[in-house]
């Protein structure tokens, strides 16, 4: 029994929306689906899985741009997620949607806001859910303890850090989520960003210019 997934970069903006799911009874979530929701009902057809609910890291038009088509096109599919604080983005995505020259996006609320400390369940499979504000104020983080994968969203890139030049977005509080609520999970953990590829935490710490340990661990 074990946790799988397969990451699907979406739209212009590249962004990695991640099919997750239990492989004893395949049920699973969609993390992230900025849009191309056409396309990423074929791929969760193509896997067998059986989407539950789909969850959103943070209210960005790039990671929740296809979630209304998606949830429409799966039919009895929750949406969890994010943490409240975000709840102006998502009132905001037609706005967003001018900005970026994106199709127009109404405005929606999830069916469940996640908290630090919430579990998101699919199968046999579970992630653990921390908030992690700074990109912005309800980004949360979900990472599977026994799979060492966690997925952050806008928070850690590999070799680079969210923006903080949004409204409300906050570079020390973006600091301070990294070191105080990932690092704390070990160096070992693999984790999948919003954009780009994968990393490791140890090897963030060892070479990121903006959150690296300022001297080496021995």
């Amino acid at each position: 029994m074990a946790l799988q997934y397969q990451i699907v970069p979406v739209t212009s903006f590249s962004q990695n929306c991640s099919i997750v799911w239990c492989d004893e009874t395949m049920e699973g979530i969609v993390i992230d689906p900025g849009g191309e929701a056409k396309r990423l009902c074929q791929i969760i057809g193509e896997l067998g899985v059986k989407v539950v609910s789909v969850v959103l890291t943070h209210g960005h038009l790039d990671h929740v741009g296809g979630t209304q088509k998606l949830v429409e096109e799966l039919s009895g599919v929750k949406i969890i997620g994010p943490h409240q604080a975000d709840l102006f983005w998502l009132q905001g995505l037609e706005q967003q949607s001018q900005m970026f020259g994106f199709p127009l996006t109404p405005a929606f609320e999830p069916d469940q806001w996640l908290n630090e400390n919430d579990v998101v369940s699919f199968g046999r499979q579970q992630l653990n859910v921390i908030h992690t504000p700074g990109h912005t104020p309800g980004h949360i983080t979900l990472f599977n303890e026994a799979g060492r994968i966690a997925f952050v969203g806008d928070v850690l890139f590999n070799g680079g850090i969210g923006r903080t030049d949004f409204p409300q977005g906050d570079f020390n509080t973006l600091i301070e989520s990294i070191k105080n609520k990932l690092w704390p999970l070990g160096n070992d953990m693999t984790f999948v960003p919003g954009h780009g590829p994968k990393s490791t935490f140890g090897q963030e710490r060892v070479s990121n210019p903006f959150v690296a340990d300022e001297s080496p661990l021995y």
